[in-house]
């Protein structure tokens, strides 16, 4: 199976301390790749290497053949790599619409003329992806459609993260990167995303996930890598993952590992 990004050797310290060490990782062609460990062990510092957020100091970052490491953000979307963020960045006086079509900019082609104009060909890639963030907010059933036309700010917390999401699809991404999408929901919006970030795996998108609730990363993961303190730590099965002994003391401590 072909590995659409491919990390190696990626190194990033904050003055004193490195934040994430040679890391080595993969996320395959239509998988999900969960990313987990203890708070402060280097995720979302991952996530902002890979999309260039930071520019590593160390490391390749590639995605199929083109090397992504020291592209600014802008550069690295145009590449077909999205994100989310931890802390939700959203325009919040503006419509969940109108949220969702800034993220058709990496895919637009129209200069500033023609948007002024508002030309026959400027018009027609609007309502192009008007359509296509129509598409995206099904994906979410109920709960963006009818509301599509109120400011961000009215909305839950909830569906300020499921906007965020359709946004980030409508770059039309080949990697996906959420950083804590569950962040805030109760059991039943948990469960209901789990099956939602199924559905955007299974039309064709790759996902690397950084997620604290475990029960979702159990259910949803085709792989997880667990790291600690910077370091890649285990990889594998969720089943292989949920009984290695250096992920049980990263998470409990020493005590909770048996000889």
């Amino acid at each position: 199976m072909t590995a659409v990004l491919q990390v190696r050797g990626l190194t990033h310290a904050f003055g004193g301390l490195t934040a994430v060490n040679n890391l080595d990782l993969e996320v395959l062609e239509g998988q999900i790749l969960s990313l987990i460990g203890p708070n402060g062990s280097g995720k979302t510092t991952t996530l902002n290497l890979v999309s260039g957020v930071i520019r590593p100091q160390l490391g390749s970052v590639k995605v199929g053949e083109r090397e992504l490491a020291g592209l600014r953000a802008d550069q690295v979307a145009g590449m077909g790599v999205m994100r989310t963020f931890q802390n939700i960045r959203l325009f919040t006086q503006m419509s969940v619409l109108d949220n969702i079509l800034v993220g058709s900019h990496t895919k637009a082609r129209v200069g500033p003329i023609a948007a002024v104009l508002r030309t026959p060909g400027a018009m027609a890639k609007e309502r192009g992806a008007r359509r296509r963030a129509l598409e995206v907010m099904a994906l979410f059933g109920e709960r963006l459609l009818p509301r599509q036309n109120h400011p961000v700010v009215s909305l839950s917390y909830a569906n300020r993260r499921r906007t965020e999401i359709c946004r980030a699809l409508m770059g039309e991404p080949r990697l996906l990167l959420l950083d804590e999408p569950a962040a805030g929901m109760n059991p039943h919006e948990t469960l209901e995303l789990t099956e939602q970030i199924r559905a955007i795996r299974d039309r064709g998108v790759s996902i690397l996930l950084v997620e604290h609730h475990m029960q979702m990363v159990m259910r949803v993961s085709d792989r997880i890598a667990v790291m600690d303190h910077g370091v890649k730590i285990a990889e594998g099965l969720a089943a292989e993952v949920a009984e290695d002994r250096n992920v049980i003391e990263a998470y409990l401590g020493r005590r909770a590992v048996k000889p």
